[in-house]
């Protein structure tokens, strides 16, 4: 048998311990994010905690929504609640303020954003976004604060968001090009980075293999249920059935789809590595559909970091 001297045992070993280190990835984080939002931010994170945990990280995560909620919204909850900690106003997260609800922890990123209906109007973000950051920086000043980009709506929708005060956008791409230049607007006032998700949005939307396009093999103005239209590679909820008589559309928020691609997202952002080596992906989005999303999410991440690069 071959003998081995000391030395060379060393040598083996630490070339195997490098070997380990570059085979493990990246090192286990654990990142305390907390989330001022409402629906929308709800679908953005519904899968992050398993994307969290596929990419072997920790994940804490604490929650200031209200359905359909704005920025000013949230503002004025916390006017109300700094004047007068008993007013009910000021306690709309559960019966809890957004200094009660911060102060149950230590945040390392706080994200905003606006109410999609008002995305595409900058002015519906002055000056409540700048309040909010400054309020959280004064509870939480170690805390980064972030602004989550939403989406526009479904090429099929009716209507769009607003633009320009109460005039609504004409199509997705509007609507888009109007909510994409407001964020990048107030990200650039409050000094913060954005989770680039409308981006990642955008680019599924209008790709001609994966975008998702109306079916016409119904009739909408008198369907019969349970009769659906082909929704294949729609990242919004659109057209499904309450109950045997309600036929409902809803072209804004996400279907597992679109929460899974916006989770992707996040996870990129807050973990600072590419998504595409998760296996993790819901079990009604089809696997070639997650994969697609998966690359999406990686390019419009890199995409940021340069487009941030070249500032």
């Amino acid at each position: 048998m071959k003998r081995f001297s000391i030395a060379s045992i060393f040598s083996m070993l630490r070339l195997l311990l490098v070997v380990a280190l570059f085979a493990g990835g990246a090192q286990a984080r654990t990142v305390r994010l907390f989330v001022i939002g409402n629906s929308f931010s709800g679908n953005a994170t519904r899968f992050l905690p398993q994307l969290a945990k596929a990419g072997g990280h920790e994940l804490v995560i604490g929650r200031a929504e209200i359905g359909g909620s704005p920025l000013q919204k949230h503002w004025e909850a916390v006017e109300a609640a700094e004047a007068n900690p008993d007013d009910p106003k000021g306690k709309p997260y559960g019966g809890k303020s957004l200094r009660e609800k911060m102060s149950a922890g230590t945040w390392d990123i706080v994200t905003i954003q606006q109410y999609s209906m008002y995305s595409g109007d900058v002015e519906t973000y002055r000056p409540y976004a700048q309040k909010l950051r400054d309020f959280v920086k004064k509870l939480q000043p170690q805390a980064e604060v972030v602004i989550h980009q939403t989406w526009a709506y479904r090429n099929d929708s009716k209507p769009f968001g607003l633009v320009k005060g109460k005039q609504a956008a004409a199509s997705q791409g509007e609507m888009w090009e109007n909510t994409r230049d407001a964020y990048d607007t107030s990200a650039a006032e409050l000094g913060a980075r954005l989770i680039p998700v409308g981006d990642a949005f955008w680019h599924v939307c209008t790709d001609p293999q994966w975008g998702y396009k109306k079916g016409t093999a119904l009739d909408f103005a008198k369907p019969v249920y349970p009769a659906l239209p082909d929704q294949t590679h729609s990242l919004h909820m659109g057209y499904s059935w309450k109950d045997e008589k309600t036929f409902v559309f809803d072209s804004h928020h996400a279907n597992d789809a679109g929460c899974y691609l916006a989770g992707l997202v996040w996870y990129g952002f807050l973990f600072d590595e590419s998504p595409e080596k998760l296996t993790f992906a819901p079990p009604k989005v089809p696997a070639d559909f997650a994969a697609h999303l998966r690359q999406v999410a990686a390019q419009t991440l890199r995409e940021a970091k340069e487009a941030k690069a070249e500032k």
